[in-house]
């Protein structure tokens, strides 16, 4: 369980003798008043340092400002002759130590500062110790709010803003818990900004302003590069095919819900997807969490990559907190072979492969947030085998080529997405002719078809259809070797989705 009282895990660090307290956030705002309130109950003397206005005595009134301390080296050394108890905060002081001296002084002082009684608090963006202060440091971990406190924000902005104007609130109970579940996994700031915006717009809160909070939701993930927030139009009615999987799915629908909990329905973990291209597998992905009515998250392994040291397991530590924060949802971790496949063999990217394995397989087993993991992989061979292991997923599912009457359900989702009636067309004769078809490549036969009808200013056909089909050299024709492959080593080992 996280801390309920941040204040006191923060003051419970200090009064363990830590000589060094990293916090990683961008709320810097938010982390210097927790550090001043703990200074307050632990009656501690409270110095702050900035490039801008050096080291301060923030306690002081007024405060006291001591001279010649705006350089990172003035300001450590201070400390390395002081004797003065108390907490020394910096903020953003790491990209200022560039040679080996600065760094090598700020080890010393750190080395120290437990036998002086004094605490240094890091206040960065980014944390990236050198190895001997990685082992002298505490890193402390500022949650974003959880439920009741986004409750008191929303009142707070509220408050303030019915002292501008007259406020008129009217929001449907159900309205405004979309809107709280909407804001969860944002910053305090950007939850007050994302009030402050749908109250300013019409001088209202309302059911009208629970899509923009969703807005800005999604302009935060996308400025993390790694996990995108999908807005998902499918459903399982929509997909064709994959029984199977869709009445596995439909059973659990409702098994991240308080009510499953309560009757000792233990939640979801969630599925792996393997088969051939195009079969389904993004699609099932996608309708999983349109039909939940869940948030769906896209994971994208290749954008966990980073060229500087320690930087890409933090981006894979960093996703997988986001997608904590903002639970219940469904994350989606398509292509997984991609970012792991080095893992299943010897690598010449200094374990940077097998470390991030190693980080997905132990929050696999062991995260208890109610997130329920869509994992797709086309290429069995670059799976590592430890993720095949029960108890990473519920189960594996095998998705092939679909059978005869799942093809005729594919021509007629998309045939009916493109306004036109399905009962027109002559579906067992598609299906036939569509033999080896993956979804993707019927879909694409239907949009041909359309471009070659209108071309023609004609109405779209079974006989256009048939044309595109025979023209089409679907994959199991041309990768036939590598999908026989596939099916023989799933019969054994997957639960068929069909």
């Amino acid at each position: 369980m996280k801390p309920a009282d941040p204040a006191g895990e923060l003051a419970l660090l200090i009064r363990s003798r830590h000589p060094l307290i990293t916090i990683e956030t961008v709320e810097e705002a938010r982390a210097r008043d927790l550090i001043r309130r703990v200074a307050d109950r632990l009656d501690l003397p409270l110095y702050e340092w900035s490039v801008t206005s050096g080291l301060r005595n923030r306690l002081a009134q007024p405060e006291d400002s001591l001279p010649n301390t705006e350089a990172a080296d003035r300001a450590i050394g201070h400390l390395r002759f002081t004797e003065f108890q108390g907490l020394y905060v910096f903020n953003d002081l790491l990209p200022h130590l560039t040679s080996p001296l600065e760094k090598r002084l700020l080890r010393e002082v750190v080395e120290a500062a437990g036998a002086k009684r004094q605490c240094i608090i890091l206040i960065e963006q980014n944390v990236n110790l050198e190895p001997a202060l990685t082992r002298l440091a505490a890193p402390f971990t500022l949650d974003l709010p959880d439920e009741a406190q986004i409750k008191q924000l929303i009142l707070d902005v509220c408050r303030q803003a019915n002292k501008e104007f007259r406020l008129k609130v009217d929001i449907k109970p159900s309205e405004y818990d979309t809107l709280v579940r909407n804001l969860r996994g944002l910053t305090e700031d950007e939850i007050r900004r994302s009030v402050w915006r749908a109250v300013m717009h019409d001088e209202r809160l309302d059911g009208t302003d629970v899509p923009a909070a969703l807005r800005t939701k999604q302009d935060m993930l996308k400025s993390t590069g790694t996990l995108e927030y999908i807005v998902p139009e499918a459903s399982l009615a929509d997909v064709g095919g994959l029984d199977r999987l869709k009445r596995w799915l439909k059973q659990r629908e409702n098994a991240l819900s308080a009510a499953a909990r309560e009757f000792g329905v233990p939640p979801p973990r969630g599925i792996l997807l393997l088969g051939v291209q195009g079969a389904g597998k993004s699609l099932a992905a996608k309708a999983t969490a349109a039909s939940w009515g869940l948030p769906l998250l896209r994971l994208d392994p290749g954008a966990l990559y980073d060229k500087y040291v320690g930087q890409t397991e933090k981006h894979l530590r960093q996703a997988l907190a986001t997608a904590e924060a903002l639970a219940p949802v469904v994350l989606w971790i398509d292509e997984i072979e991609k970012a792991f496949a080095s893992a299943a063999a010897q690598s010449n990217d200094g374990g940077l492969s097998q470390r991030m394995f190693g980080t997905l397989l132990t929050w696999l087993q062991d995260q208890k947030h109610p997130i329920f993991v869509v994992a797709t992989a086309n290429d069995i061979s670059a799976l590592p085998p430890e993720l095949m292991r029960k108890g990473r997923f519920d189960e594996i599912f095998f998705v092939d080529l679909p059978r005869p009457k799942a093809r005729e359900a594919i021509f007629k989702v998309h045939l009916e997405r493109r306004k036109r009636n399905a009962s027109q067309f002559d579906l067992p004769s598609l299906a036939k002719a569509s033999e080896g078809f993956s979804g993707a490549e019927i879909e694409q036969a239907v949009v041909s078809g359309l471009y070659t009808a209108f071309a023609a200013g004609k109405e779209l056909d079974t006989a256009i259809l048939l044309q595109e089909l025979a023209q089409t050299r679907p994959l199991s024709v041309t990768m036939a070797e590598r999908i026989a492959t596939l099916r023989q080593w799933a019969a054994e080992r997957c639960v068929s989705a069909d």
